[in-house]
């Protein structure tokens, strides 16, 4: 695919965050480090990691082996909640691992088991951001009134809330809570919670001369939601990144959608 032509989103303070990346959950040491150069060869831009998954040292050396350009790259990592009072030395560490001055989102990997640390985990999110460590932040894993209380306290939306998502839990309200809030929606294990052998995801693939995995991965593009799809297999990663040669109708759309309801 042609990275130049990907759809994107705009995210605050201009940052355009592709609405296809790749997700490496898992996908640590040599392992980790080879699917990451196959989704760069692949035409992947986005490539979402995090502190938690052991493998921003892999994901920096296989970028740095691609030979592109930093400014062509939008990569993510995240904060483990727990790191409350040590979320500086945190994002440092990953800017080390990762060998590159700044992410292009940093996220709160999950809501703190102790409520309270929420508000002051958000406040380091945003001095990161103002000494341009992080172009933008957001949560994960983050409810609608989770987002609230951040949004009340400082007056700053998360940029991103990063959620499990898939045709199978669509949930309209949901969707509109995120718009009508200026957060982006990204999903992720969209593979893993739909059922690639639905009838209809079938029917869909087959209209179109592509898998049900490629629609799944086009249903969240037509949405404007991010989605990082992961493997550690080529040929999937492959065909994971090849879903911009065809688009869903409104119709499907709607079909797909009302999988979140069955």
């Amino acid at each position: 695919m042609d990275h130049d032509d990907q759809p994107t989103v705009l995210l605050p303070g201009e940052v355009r965050m592709p609405l296809l990346g790749f997700g490496t959950w898992r996908a640590t040491g040599k392992a980790g480090y080879d699917a990451v150069l196959a989704a760069l060869d692949a035409g992947y831009r986005h490539i979402d990691t995090a502190t938690v998954y052991g493998n921003e040292k892999e994901v920096g050396r296989a970028v740095q082996e691609s030979d592109l350009r930093r400014e062509d790259l939008f990569i993510t990592t995240k904060l483990p909640p727990d790191r409350v009072g040590r979320e500086r030395e945190t994002l440092e560490a990953s800017l080390r691992a990762l060998d590159t001055d700044y992410v292009d989102l940093w996220l709160i990997h999950w809501p703190p088991s102790s409520p309270g640390d929420s508000i002051p985990l958000w406040r380091e999110l945003l001095a990161a951001r103002e000494e341009n460590l992080a172009r933008a932040v957001g949560v994960s894993n983050y409810s609608t009134s989770q987002i609230d209380e951040l949004i009340q306290a400082t007056e700053e939306n998360p940029a991103v809330n990063q959620i499990r998502w898939s045709p199978f839990l669509y949930d309209r309200q949901r969707h509109a809570e995120h718009r009508d809030r200026g957060v982006v929606l990204e999903g992720y294990s969209p593979l893993d919670t739909s059922d690639l052998s639905h009838p209809m995801l079938a029917r869909i693939a087959a209209a179109h001369d592509v898998s049900p995995a490629q629609v799944v991965l086009r249903w969240h593009i037509d949405h404007e939601i991010v989605v990082i799809p992961k493997s550690v297999t080529p040929e999937r990663i492959q065909a994971n990144a090849d879903v911009f040669r065809f688009s869903l109708t409104a119709e499907e759309m709607r079909e797909l959608d009302a999988l979140g309801n069955s």
